[in-house]
């Protein structure tokens, strides 16, 4: 009997997500790496907090992960 194919993770996005155990996915916004130095004080903080995965992109992440 042939194995079955399963899917490997994807590296990357597993580097950028973070995963709680309720389920819930975290990322980091956007505009956060480099050049902050012109960037707003304001914005910046706010870049800091990350932000919550949409149910839309809850579903199509789960299956890389």
């Amino acid at each position: 009997m042939p194995k079955k194919n399963k899917m490997k993770t994807h590296k990357g996005t597993k580097k950028v997500l973070k995963i709680h155990p309720s389920g819930t996915i975290t990322i980091g916004r956007p505009g956060s790496r480099h050049n902050t130095g012109k960037k707003s004080t304001n914005s910046n903080r706010k870049n800091r907090a990350g932000s919550v995965l949409s149910n839309s992109d809850y579903k199509r992440i789960k299956t890389i992960i």
